[in-house]
């Protein structure tokens, strides 16, 4: 069985290439389990989606802004993720 790492790395590869019998597999078991990854997968595409539209038409959609105290989560974040980066 694929940990949920694994088959994030995969449905986002997934995304750019056609995966292997196994490892579609692979993906489907767990994500049929794992609600976490499915929300994941569901978000890559929505995304994907979304900057096909804008790319096409020179415009992303915007709804609703950013609240700002989700988009400073947001950088606090990315701020921590990357003082965890050890390249």
């Amino acid at each position: 069985m694929l940990t949920c790492k694994q088959t994030s790395r995969l449905v986002s590869e997934g995304l750019d290439r056609k995966l292997r019998l196994q490892e579609r597999i692979g993906v489907r078991l767990h994500l049929w389990i794992c609600k976490r990854c499915r929300r994941f997968e569901r978000q890559l595409r929505f995304l994907r989606r979304v900057l096909r539209v804008g790319a096409y038409e020179g415009s992303f959609p915007v709804e609703k802004p950013l609240p700002p105290e989700v988009a400073e989560r947001i950088r606090r974040v990315l701020r921590d993720r990357g003082s965890d980066d050890t390249h």
